[in-house]
């Protein structure tokens, strides 16, 4: 099993969403609206970049058709795909594929049929403003960029030198 296709969203340096507080965020879609499909069966991923204020469509993802068969080489590509990401969300995940992902540092987040994926971001974005939960303070954390203020602490204990 191979990536069929991979279209990412180019942007100007104007355009481009400021990342530092945000974390990329992967949903299992077949429409490109709708989280509608199994982890290991997913023919497609859309990628975002969220942060509390703003969400941007970064890339799409196709693979070919796959089976819910136990194949576990078919993960490996699914998740090379998703690093970088904080979380994945599906509608179901296997446990072999659940602690491959998690080992990755990406969270498994199942939801229901029919979820949105602009609903899923609001949620995501809601969260982050109300105060994540452990999973999601620690994805921001990993995922966020060094803070020119530790850049400034160094130079005055003298590491530029």
């Amino acid at each position: 099993m191979s990536l069929a296709r991979r279209i990412h969203v180019l942007h100007t340096h104007e355009q481009r969403m400021p990342m530092e507080t945000a974390i990329k965020v992967a949903f299992a879609t077949t429409d490109m609206a709708h989280v509608d499909q199994h982890f290991g069966s997913a023919k497609s991923f859309a990628v975002y970049a969220v942060d509390p204020e703003q969400s941007e469509f970064m890339e799409a993802a196709q693979f070919g058709e796959l089976a819910q068969d136990g194949n576990e080489d078919k993960l490996s590509v699914k998740i090379q795909l998703l690093e970088g990401c904080a979380a994945v969300y599906c509608l179901a995940i296997g446990a072999s594929a659940v602690k491959q992902i998690v080992a990755q540092g990406i969270q498994p987040i199942k939801v229901h049929e029919g979820s949105t994926i602009k609903d899923l971001i609001a949620d995501l974005q809601a969260e982050m403003k109300a105060g994540p939960s452990s999973w999601l303070a620690k994805a921001i954390n990993q995922h966020k960029g060094p803070s020119p203020e530790r850049f400034n602490a160094m130079e005055e204990e003298g590491w530029d030198e």
